[in-house]
């Protein structure tokens, strides 16, 4: 893939009422990119989902820092890195599985990476213990010709 034609780069610390503001940002950022309301509500869904996951596993009991990275490039494809410098993901496979949770006392159902990947249309997971993970979601916006 090319060079990006627009990105942004922000940190904030792991706690619960940032997930709103990386939904925001995100939000904001495309608005240059004019997408549609449901293309624009399914990215901000993922991206909620992968911001929660490193706040509820990657930061257990702490708060640390979540990085989250949006590059556009030519055709409005959308790329968002989701990342923490957590506990890490033990097996990746596994807990990509609808329904796993290693939270099952705080009512997790389960569902963080099957929503992402049913919103977008690409997701890859990284992550080492002790080190952290990331998630890149991906998605084409659709181009919307101008009157």
């Amino acid at each position: 893939m090319k060079r990006p034609i627009n990105e942004m780069k922000v940190v904030f610390p792991s706690l619960s009422e940032n997930e709103r503001f990386a939904r925001i940002a995100v939000s904001g950022f495309l608005s240059f990119i004019d997408p549609k309301v449901d293309e624009l509500a399914d990215i901000k869904t993922a991206v909620s989902e992968a911001v929660t996951n490193c706040i509820v596993h990657g930061y257990p009991d702490e708060v640390g820092q979540i990085e989250l990275t949006v590059k556009v490039f030519e055709d409005n494809i959308v790329r968002i890195k989701v990342s923490d410098k957590g506990c890490g993901i033990e097996d990746i496979d596994k807990a990509m599985q609808p329904l796993f949770t290693t939270k099952p006392e705080e009512d997790r159902a389960g569902l963080g990476f099957a929503v992402m990947e049913s919103f977008m249309d690409k997701i890859k997971v990284k992550s080492k213990l002790g080190k952290g993970t990331a998630v890149t979601l991906e998605k084409a916006v659709a181009v919307r010709t101008r009157a």
